[in-house]
């Protein structure tokens, strides 16, 4: 396996000092900046939706599914952090990716199954980021309508314009061989998530000190036959539950080796802080968001005109909004991109379309190397996402369809299977049952949830209207 060297270690004869205990290139994270990492990608543009999840399951819901799905997701992240080595989780050949861990532990299908599931979820993402981010640009313009012409203006805005907009900004960062070179977008986007999620609980609490209009909010949350029919109650229930398990995803960072104190036990200590502050703030912005609009939260609060003024500040926190996506998405397009090309350079090694780079010298930036089939294919990829996004430009809906469609095989059944192939546990014991009980249960979240997020934009799309901004 190659591991790049720095030409300077052979010169001072220091070969193996960049090196781990593995061969591979030291690690060099702690359990501090894993539940950074972790705090980071989970905090982003799932907590746009919570204060509407939160008014269609009230006061009493809403926090039980917050802390529910928190729960799981630290439970079987903590199952996942012992599969990074294997066989035993303290000495083992380590796992570098999530599909390493099915392959040492699972084997056969299940492995195809994963590497299914984690692409079609990365797709999923990026097709939902190009959503959000239009809608974001949407409401700027918006805003500045309704602070000039008054909050009763219409004021409608095609997304199609700023879909396109993001799609050639995608295809042009996309074109970035080296994904480690990305470092500096992905942290202008931690950023510009940290501002825009405390923008939003700032506007709510500010609202709710307010106290200027009348909210109603209850402890099963919207009305049956006053803020929605019986089935719409039902579905949206059920939608709100796939936005919550959107807002849960995340993966453990890589931990540097240490003697003394064995990784996993390090990445579970990360994703323990990781996953409560994570939950705290969710809670936080979750209720104290529909503290703020009670029933009538909108889909996105940021996007949806809960807030007219300041307009300004309304306007640099979609900003931010559109910036962080612009960097998240490359951070879930990359692997995808990743997969393919080294895929495809497997199986047709002697395809110069595909193998072959040509040296360009570009101002500002020096030697750049074009490759046609990475051009291609990751140009295409984007305006496919895009074109899907314009098709289906559905915040809320979009959101929980991801969000149902990979918690259970990514966060709950492969975790869950692996801890019971890795410790040789008794089928039918105690242990053994709960878990599977666990499973289904989880199983049969999704699915309903699944169905309820289809549900959702069959019939968002019948009364689409195009110039007007989707929550």
């Amino acid at each position: 396996m190659f591991v790049e060297k720095i030409p300077g270690d052979y010169e001072n004869g220091d070969v193996n000092k960049n090196l781990d205990d593995d061969g591979r290139v030291k690690r060099t994270g702690t359990w501090v900046t894993a539940s950074a990492h972790i705090i980071t990608a989970v905090i982003g543009s799932g907590v746009l939706s919570l204060a509407w999840a939160v008014a269609q399951l009230g006061w009493v819901g809403g926090p039980a599914a917050l802390v529910v799905f928190s729960f799981i997701t630290y439970f079987t992240s903590t199952l996942l952090a012992d599969a990074y080595r294997a066989p035993d989780p303290v000495h083992g050949q380590r796992n570098y990716t999530y599909m390493d861990a099915v392959r040492a532990y699972l084997g056969g299908r299940k492995v195809q199954l994963c590497g299914l599931a984690q692409y079609m979820n990365l797709t999923g993402i990026t097709i939902g980021y190009t959503i959000t981010s239009s809608i974001s640009m949407v409401a700027v313009k918006r805003s500045n309508c309704f602070h000039k012409h008054g909050h009763h203006a219409k004021c409608e805005t095609s997304n199609y314009p700023f879909m396109v907009i993001f799609g050639c900004i995608q295809i042009v960062l996309s074109q970035i061989p080296n994904f480690a070179k990305l470092s500096w977008l992905s942290i202008i986007a931690s950023v510009m998530s940290f501002a825009y999620s405390f923008i939003g609980l700032g506007l709510s609490i500010a609202k709710v000190a307010g106290g200027e209009e009348d909210v109603r909010t209850t402890l099963t949350g919207v009305i049956v036959g006053v803020d929605v029919s019986g089935s719409e109650k039902v579905w949206r229930t059920l939608q709100a539950i796939g936005d919550i398990t959107f807002a849960y995803s995340f993966s453990n960072d890589t931990i540097k080796w240490s003697p003394v104190v064995p990784e996993n036990k390090s990445m579970k200590r990360a994703t323990a802080i990781g996953v409560s502050t994570t939950t705290i703030f969710y809670v936080l912005c979750g209720l104290v968001g529909y503290a703020a609009f009670g029933n009538d939260a909108p889909g996105n609060f940021l996007t949806g005109f809960g807030f007219y003024e300041p307009f300004w500040l309304i306007d640099f926190a979609n900003i931010c909004i559109a910036i962080h996506l612009l960097g998240a998405y490359q951070v879930f397009a990359q692997p995808l991109f990743g997969f393919v090309e080294g895929w495809c350079s497997r199986r047709w090694p002697g395809n110069r379309f595909i193998t072959s780079e040509q040296a360009v010298r570009l101002p500002f930036y020096g030697v750049y190397y074009i490759n046609l089939f990475r051009l291609v294919w990751r140009t295409t990829y984007v305006i496919v996402t895009a074109l899907v996004a314009m098709l289906f430009p559905f915040f809320n809906n979009f959101l929980g369809l991801i969000g149902a469609g990979s918690f259970w095989p990514l966060v709950v059944y492969f975790p869950i299977e692996i801890h019971i192939a890795q410790t040789k546990m008794a089928k039918y014991s105690f242990k053994w049952m709960w878990l599977k009980i666990l499973t289904w249960a989880c199983l049969i979240v999704s699915l309903i949830a699944a169905a309820a997020s289809v549900q959702g934009l069959i019939q968002s799309l019948q009364a689409y209207k195009p110039f007007q901004l989707q929550d």
